[in-house]
């Protein structure tokens, strides 16, 4: 059988810093996914490309991925905000939010 290699840390403190994050971190990252989400510029009249209708633009979605992807290590951690962020992102597309040009 082989050997799984660990990370070693000096301090057990450090590691549950990077593992266990507490409640208050994780209600923050979620606010900020919400309303990273939301941020949608959106087109008086509506741009045909390629035949397809644009309406708006989800530029908060981009770059709340390019965040997601920088700082959450976990892969399910990742995934869950994922999800989060596409379903605040379509449900913002429906309400009057967001920039209008």
């Amino acid at each position: 059988m082989a050997k799984v290699k660990t990370k070693k840390y000096k301090s057990q403190f450090i590691y549950d810093m990077l593992v266990n994050e507490s409640d208050g971190v994780y209600v923050l990252k979620l606010v900020g996914i919400l309303v990273l989400g939301t941020f949608w510029i959106k087109l008086v009249t509506p741009v045909n490309w390629l035949g397809v209708p644009i309406a708006g633009i989800p530029v908060g979605a981009l770059v709340a991925i390019i965040i997601i992807r920088i700082f959450e290590s976990n892969q399910f951690d990742r995934k869950i905000w994922y999800a989060v962020l596409i379903i605040i992102s379509i449900v913002s597309y429906f309400v009057p939010a967001g920039i209008v040009i």
